[in-house]
């Protein structure tokens, strides 16, 4: 979170005309195809926590979602059985519709998906939590706490993706815009 992703797919397709996949939309789009079963699954504990997931037009509240289960696996594990078969099924149709172009998919745990098994190479963004933390309180109008609890949730990202044996590249994003675009041309010219 905050270590500047989406910065760098932007680079990426701006600059090097790759074609990006952004999976928190995908993530967005299974959310909302599954949001029946992501109600019925999570109601009674956001209840008993008065948290109100579900909006008065009866759409759901991620942000709300994001608050009662991001500090718990098990939660997390439950939201990710019932949303990343259809975030694969939406990948699929996406490479269908782009055969033959350079791809770049944007996301954050992408090793939990067949789509890591697609990849060439992984670029892992990252930066030091400070510089997260500042990005994300300026930028996600969130609560401190939610902004923590997410981290913690993903402190072991890069572990993950080192488990999966993909080939991976760490870029630390820790200065302006055109110092990211600067290491990820460099990467470029240097493993594609």
């Amino acid at each position: 979170m905050a270590a500047g992703k989406n910065a760098a797919s932007d680079i990426l397709e701006k600059e090097h005309n790759f074609v990006a996949i952004d999976f928190d939309i995908l993530v967005h789009q299974a959310i909302e195809k599954a949001k029946n079963k992501i109600f019925e699954t999570f109601s009674e504990l956001a209840k008993s926590k008065n948290i109100e997931i579900k909006n008065t037009d009866g759409s759901l509240n991620r942000r709300q979602l994001g608050a009662l289960i991001f500090a718990d696996k098990a939660l997390i594990k439950k939201q990710e059985n019932i949303v990343y078969p259809i975030v694969n099924e939406l990948l699929k149709e996406f490479l269908d519709n782009n055969k033959g172009k350079n791809i770049i998919f944007n996301a954050t745990v992408m090793y939990k998906l067949d789509a890591i098994k697609l990849c060439d190479k992984v670029l892992f963004i990252d930066a030091p939590k400070i510089i997260r933390l500042c990005r994300a309180i300026k930028r996600d109008n969130m609560k401190i706490k939610n902004i923590l609890a997410r981290f913690n949730a993903q402190k072991t990202l890069f572990t993950e993706y080192k488990k999966s044996a993909a080939d991976i590249y760490r870029i630390w994003n820790v200065g302006s815009r055109a110092n990211l675009s600067k290491k990820i041309s460099h990467f470029l010219d240097e493993y594609l």
